[in-house]
């Protein structure tokens, strides 16, 4: 309405009663009324059906279905069996880089980690290898004995917490240099190949009880001199320089995985090197040791997230976000870091410096808390 315009509202008595004609409106519809109570019924039947049903995973929302194609023993003391895994209908897989992971739904409801060791360019299969573990949890021998060729086994992933130098990346190591133990050669088969690929120096030293207890030992034969076997029946057990490539500097890259003594003294071989990378998968995470309940929240979205006393911040994380990155699991590796912006940090790690603490740097997968709730940035 423009300035000083004549005012054109007209006021008009209020009706005294409803008019005739919407007096009907007053009155349910017969079709409403039925549709009323089918909604209703059905409403009902759901919440009586669904009610004791406990919430669906959603992990488990991207588990596919492979059938096991090819069984085959690849180390000679027959511990070591490796399986392919291929589409009912034969197409192609997801796509995977070295150091990725499947997780493994087997028969019995046991899900179980394991590294892929194929051909990343072989779309149609994924390959894995598994030894035997007689006292362990009881995975390995449930793939070692029902898993059969012609076997469904449910998958998810592959996921990649241990990227070989990740796609894109612009900044390459100068030598790559390879640890594995025993089964732990698993992810590194792969790397090898991109290393070789890529044109990179790169060596590897293998480690073992014996030879007949290592396995694709006659796939790393082609390599040549750029693989030493390394057994404990033979020199006993290894040091730090023998894991270590010699004279080890600024620039290299170490890629490793094994037992736990194995990983531990790689670490302190390389603690003091300066810009030497150290990237680590090691067979269990580091045990939280006098840990009490903490929580933490995410700054993003608001989150909460509890995390147990014999837990660490890392696992309680990649239970609600599965895609977090982490790697080395040990607190050296840097992948698992965040910013802290509210709460004190119960700092567990070796290898960020008192600049990087004060700043609010911690790591995930080993580091706790002193205060009830972290306030954390990813």
């Amino acid at each position: 309405m423009t300035p000083n315009a004549p005012e054109l509202t007209q006021r008009w008595p209020a009706p005294r009663e409803i008019p005739v004609d919407l007096r009907r409106g007053t009155h349910r519809d017969s079709i409403l009324r039925i549709l009323d109570v089918l909604v209703s019924t059905q409403v009902k039947w759901a919440v009586l059906i669904h009610r004791d049903k406990p919430p669906k995973n959603r992990t488990d929302e991207y588990k596919t279905t492979l059938t096991v194609s090819e069984r085959t023993t690849v180390a000679s003391d027959n511990d070591v069996v490796s399986i392919e895994l291929r589409a009912p209908d034969g197409s192609d897989l997801e796509r995977w880089h070295p150091g990725a992971h499947l997780d493994l739904y087997l028969p019995s409801g046991r899900i179980r980690q394991y590294s892929l060791c194929g051909d990343p360019a072989d779309r149609r299969c994924y390959r894995i290898a598994v030894r035997r573990i007689p006292d362990g949890g009881g995975g390995s021998n449930e793939v070692h004995d029902e898993l059969p060729v012609g076997a469904a086994v449910g998958v998810r992933g592959p996921r990649n917490a241990f990227g070989f130098v990740e796609p894109g990346r612009t900044k390459r190591a100068k030598r790559v240099h390879f640890v594995a133990g025993g089964i732990g050669i698993t992810p590194i088969l792969p790397m090898i190949r991109e290393a070789e690929r890529m044109g990179l120096d790169w060596s590897l030293v293998y480690v073992g009880r014996e030879r007949r207890t290592l396995p694709f030992l006659a796939e790393l034969s082609p390599f040549g001199d750029r693989v030493t076997i390394r057994t404990d029946d033979e020199y006993g057990l290894p040091t730090a320089t023998d894991l270590l490539p010699p004279n080890v500097r600024s620039g290299d890259a170490i890629y490793c995985c094994g037992p736990v003594p194995m990983m531990d003294l790689i670490t302190a071989g390389a603690r003091n090197q300066p810009g030497v990378e150290v990237h680590a998968e090691r067979f269990s995470a580091t045990p939280v040791v006098d840990g009490r309940p903490f929580r933490i929240q995410l700054a993003r979205t608001g989150q909460v997230i509890d995390v147990a006393a014999d837990q660490t911040a890392l696992d309680a994380v990649l239970r609600v976000n599965p895609k977090a990155p982490y790697s080395c699991r040990q607190g050296f590796c840097g992948t698992c870091m965040v910013h802290v912006i509210d709460g004190d940090v119960d700092h567990r790690d070796n290898s960020l410096s008192p600049a990087e603490r004060a700043e609010g740097k911690m790591l995930l997968c080993v580091s706790r808390s002193n205060s009830p709730c972290l306030t954390v940035k990813t």
